[in-house]
């Protein structure tokens, strides 16, 4: 036997040891799906398959890169790195460097952000003289998107009676000219966003034969992770890419399909059996992760799921304690009982921060425990920030980079062509945009000739002076590596200049970030390559590289000792010795927005069983009989999901309203009612203390909100805002996180309300200015 297969349980290593023909591996949580996939394309190489003729494709490039080490480990060569592994996106961009001539792009095309691409819709509303309130942009992209991942082109779109009704309906009939507007506009710039790299890759794929039949015979194995996480636009390019060979090897848990608001569909993994003639079907079921105590509730909780393929998880590892389900007066005090918890858990166990993690359904939930862990002088960390990459002085640095590999980019252009200012007038900006769309052209070639614009002077001069800077770093490319080039670009555009002329502490702040941008570009250049060939030192290389990171990759901070706070989204793939899941209550968990289809409220129970699953010793489920939500105290029932746990797997725990609450019904934070108790029957002194509470925490007179008050849409809302509530009346948008499903933005209210997150789903906000 090979010495890579030793530590292989029976199933996973029939798994790795099926070489030919398709292969389903039925991945249960922490069953070593990881392994048994590095595994599996090492023992394809150790049986004579060429690594160019392998193709893997991950959804982070953390997978990515943790595989191919492995891989390497395994092998003790460098064979590894003829792979060809990385996610849909990256993979896929670098085939379409290799033919995006055939559709029209130049090699170097720029690939939009969401930002980028939201600009792009902006600019095209305001031509087409539509009011951007009513068409939003961040309204539009989503539709776009969706499109896109549903390999729907704009002339489908605006054919089709069912999508063409829904935007009747909506009193927005124009969006499929939109959509056809984006789409020349994008292919004007040169220019594709993240949806297009997977919606031109399967366009290339099928107007190409020869193409597809290359790619075809060069990738005779494919192996695909998460497949789950799969849209029908890269469900269709898996199968048009293995058609010949159908040596596709899928991986994935439908227990853990939770993107359907990103288009994931959980059908294709509950269908390939019927894609494919003699599929073999592995199951791995022995969990490495977890005590029996936790698996025991995963396993019940998700048998309630009609839609899924059967499997129950087991492990070798100890039954370890009963699962603790804490019902808490407040949302206050779920984030008192958690603190408390940690704490104690440290001192009795010697946990450290790190090993635990609260997770929640939405952002605007973390509030409470934030409160609480700084109280106790807990640290903490917040997932899902600012990515570093969104930052205004690193999307302007990054501006001028895009702009000197790719000079159709009109977005990047128009950000920095008066960045720092030189004299070139929003009038002149304006006069050779509407230029270019008269006559068809870039902005960049209408820029050779600002004479015919009618542009004369000092503006010319700004003008001509830029073209020629530009060229000048153009020129670099050539010869310089991609530090070299933007270490030019920050010292004659008198961008670091600007910054560092800042001396405020947000001046500072800025200025460091350029700093550490220009950091990892020289580490980039001065790192050994791990892709081989595919891979080089050129800016085009390193702006491609950080445009497909993902959130994922983003979150490296293992070696922090903090408690983690995240949504149960983020947390897909992670594991912590202690998890606390909060918040277990109807409407909230599972979502309010799920009870209409039975595939919704499954894919709801479907995080539910993530969160249980993310435990590997200990699990503390818990909910609140009342919160603010909104603004209004609401009371809440217990979650259906609590109801379908198995009360021999529970341990049940009563906190109140304060320490000193709960020595009256006996003391300590873990009090055991019997289910379906009523602590507010039994202790009569409780419930003064919580009606005194609520009396405390009564609502301020509410705003009389303005007569032509009509709420806006919740994806129109942008930071910098100012927006009119019901009841909190006027304030200014802060911040905004989360995704369609989920937006919440901080905004500071005026008369005395302060600062509030608000879930911009269920809030009725109408924009001011």
């Amino acid at each position: 036997m090979q010495e890579y297969l030793k530590g292989l349980n029976d199933q996973q290593k029939e798994a790795v040891e099926h070489i030919n023909g398709p292969l389903m591996i039925v991945a249960g949580a922490g069953s070593g799906k990881t392994k048994v996939l590095t595994t599996r394309i090492a023992h394809l190489m150790n049986r004579g398959v060429d690594a160019f003729n392998i193709l893997a494709l991950t959804f982070t490039n953390k997978a990515a890169a943790e595989m191919k080490e492995r891989i390497e480990k395994i092998l003790g060569s460098s064979e590894a790195r003829n792979l060809y592994i990385g996610t849909f996106h990256s993979v896929f961009a670098k085939i379409m460097r290799a033919e995006a001539n055939k559709l029209g792009y130049p090699s170097n095309f720029t690939i939009y952000d969401t930002d980028d691409a939201k600009g792009v819709i902006r600019d095209i509303v305001k031509d087409m003289n539509l009011d951007d309130k009513h068409y939003k942009p961040a309204f539009i992209y989503n539709r776009i998107s969706a499109a896109k991942n549903s390999l729907i082109d704009p002339v489908r779109y605006k054919l089709d009676p069912h999508i063409t009704s829904e935007d009747a309906k909506s009193s927005r009939p124009l969006l499929g000219d939109i959509y056809d507007a984006y789409a020349k506009r994008c292919f004007r710039n040169g220019a594709m966003d993240f949806d297009d790299l997977l919606f031109k890759m399967y366009v290339l794929l099928v107007n190409f034969p020869d193409v597809l039949a290359k790619y075809q015979h060069r990738f005779k194995y494919i192996l695909i992770d998460e497949y789950q996480d799969t849209n029908e636009a890269q469900y269709q390019i898996i199968k048009l890419l293995g058609a010949v060979h159908e040596n596709i090897c899928v991986v994935g848990d439908d227990a853990q399909s939770i993107y359907s608001f990103r288009g994931a569909t959980v059908k294709n993994i509950l269908q390939f059996q019927d894609d494919y003639d003699d599929v073999k079907v592995v199951k791995l079921e022995q969990n490495y992760r977890s005590t029996q105590s936790i698996l025991n509730v995963a396993n019940k909780v998700i048998a309630n799921n009609k839609n899924q393929i059967e499997k129950s998880l087991w492990t070798s590892n100890d039954l370890g304690e009963k699962i603790t389900l804490v019902r808490t007066l407040t949302d206050n005090d779920e984030g008192r009982f958690v603190a408390d918890a940690i704490t104690e858990q440290k001192l009795r166990n010697h946990y450290h921060n790190k090993d635990f993690v609260v997770l929640y359904r939405t952002n605007a939930q973390s509030r409470s425990f934030e409160e609480s862990l700084r109280r106790m002088n807990i640290p903490y960390r917040l997932v899902g920030g600012v990515s570093f990459y969104q930052r205004k002085e690193i999307k302007d640095y990054l501006a001028y980079l895009r702009l000197i590999v790719n000079q159709q980019d009109e977005e990047n252009l128009k950000r920095i062509i008066n960045y720092p200012a030189r004299g070139i007038g929003k009038t002149s900006i304006e006069r050779i945009q509407i230029a270019a769309n008269q006559y068809d052209k870039t902005m960049w070639e209408m820029l050779q000739f600002p004479d015919m614009l009618g542009i004369k002077g000092a503006g010319a001069s700004a003008i001509e002076n830029f073209v020629v800077m530009i060229k000048s770093f153009q020129v670099m490319l050539e010869k310089g590596n991609a530090y070299e080039v933007a270490f030019a670009v920050g010292k004659h555009t008198g961008l670091v200049q600007e910054l560092y002329n800042d001396k405020s502490v947000e001046g500072l702040a800025r200025y460091e970030n350029v700093q550490e941008l220009l950091n990892s570009i020289k580490e980039f250049t001065e790192t050994p390559d791990e892709e081989g060939e595919l891979l080089d030192k050129s800016l085009g290389s390193y702006l491609q590289q950080i445009t497909l990171l993902t959130d994922a990759d983003n979150n490296n901070d293992e070696d922090q000792d903090v408690v983690k706070l995240m949504t149960i989204h983020a947390a897909k793939g992670l594991e912590f010795p202690c998890v606390f899941a909060v918040g277990l209550e109807e409407n909230l968990f599972p979502s309010a927005m799920s009870m209409y289809s039975r595939e919704d409220l499954e894919e709801e129970r479907r995080l539910f069983y993530v969160v249980i699953t993310r435990a590997k010793s200990r699990l503390w489920v818990t909910y609140a009989n009342s919160r603010y939500r909104f603004g209004q105290l609401v009371q809440n029932d217990p979650s259906r999901f609590v109801d379908e746990i198995p009360e021999e797997y529970l341990e049940r725990n009563f906190t109140g309203a304060s320490h000193k609450a709960q020595s009256q019904i006996g003391g300590g934070f873990g009090n055991s009612i019997p289910k379906n108790g009523n602590a507010f029957e039994k202790t009569p002194s409780l419930k003064k203390l919580a009606e005194k509470i609520q009396q405390k925490s009564a609502p301020v007179p509410q705003h009389k909100p303005s007569g032509d008050f009509i709420a806006d849409d919740p994806m129109a809302m942008e930071v910098g805002m100012e927006v009119e509530h019901q009841k909190f009346g006027f304030g200014k948008i802060l911040t905004l996180e989360g995704g369609a499903n989920n937006r919440i933005a901080a905004i500071e209210f005026k008369d005395g309300h302060g600062q509030k997150k608000i879930m911009l789903n269920y809030a009725k906000l109408r924009i001011v200015r």
